[in-house]
């Protein structure tokens, strides 16, 4: 093993110019679920615990020339580049990883993965974080302040920032995403107001039918997967109905994609690229209108 050869990888990846794709949109996979602890799929609680069986998916998904990239945590990241995978890939970090799958603490989410000034050396194009509020625990506020500081260093280098907000409430003890609209409106209103400046802030959100979510916000917009129904046709019209409104840029998925229910992540990944058509067309729109 040759740890130079890493910083190497990094050092000669080749980069794209343009964080979005020629149509203005992005397509990312999502592979930062392990460093949490999430490591199940639908019945399988140890479905993403076989490290070269994801690598394997994530070769398949990032082949699809519709996908610009990935998002993940260092280790993942760097299999990748070593693999060759990355060229001319966009590459979002993810940061912070401490608020483990299950734990009390989970919602005192520390940054435990890539740093803005890591994010900087290593040429990546920005960094990502979850955030998660509920408004009952305090561990909700060392959480709100790293992030707000990570926007403000991501955006003074340049690079951009994705937030990723999601209110949840307790429910005998069990963390539970809460989907009405004002709770999430409320959510973009907060995330879209962290750090010194928003000129690099995008913000990461579930797709929902209720326009007024997204209508909380003027900044750019990617909608996450989330956590796979089953039904990946049922996921993808949820998603390409989302598509539509006018902040939306693109998709974030993971595990929908890389663990579909019949196996097959080549046609996974294909029906998500098409289903971004939607965004494209919308673009086009906006720009002639």
């Amino acid at each position: 093993m040759d740890p130079g050869a890493v910083r190497a990888a990094y050092a000669r990846r080749e980069r794209r110019s343009n964080l979005l794709s020629e149509h203005g949109t992005l397509f990312l996979v999502a592979a930062d679920h392990p460093a949490r602890g999430m490591l199940g799929v639908g019945a399988d609680p140890l479905a993403m615990a076989d490290r070269r069986g994801l690598l394997r998916r994530l070769l398949v998904a990032l082949a699809n020339p519709a996908v610009d990239g990935v998002l993940g945590t260092a280790d993942i990241v760097e299999e990748l580049l070593l693999l060759g995978a990355l060229e001319r890939k966009v590459v979002i970090g993810s940061m912070n990883r401490g608020g483990l799958a299950g734990a009390e603490w989970e919602l005192d989410d520390r940054f435990t993965g890539y740093t803005a000034k890591s994010i900087l050396e290593s040429r990546l194009d920005g960094g990502k974080m979850l955030l998660r509020l509920e408004d009952s625990d305090a561990a909700t506020v060392p959480t709100l302040q790293s992030c707000a500081r990570a926007v403000s260093e991501l955006a003074a280098s340049g690079l951009a920032a994705m937030v990723e907000p999601l209110p949840y409430r307790r429910d005998n003890g069990k963390l539970v995403l809460r989907r009405d609209t004002a709770s999430l409106a409320r959510a973009v209103a907060v995330a879209s107001g962290l750090g010194a400046t928003s000129a690099h802030t995008w913000l990461k959100l579930p797709a929902v039918d209720d326009g007024r979510v997204f209508d909380a916000t003027t900044l750019p917009v990617v909608v996450l997967g989330g956590v796979p129904s089953g039904d990946l046709a049922a996921d993808l019209d949820s998603w390409g109905r989302t598509l539509g409104h006018p902040v939306v840029r693109g998709l974030v998925v993971g595990r929908s994609l890389l663990y579909p229910p019949d196996g097959d992540v080549e046609a996974a990944v294909e029906g998500a690229a098409r289903i971004m058509d939607r965004v494209r067309v919308s673009s086009k729109t906006r720009e002639a209108g």
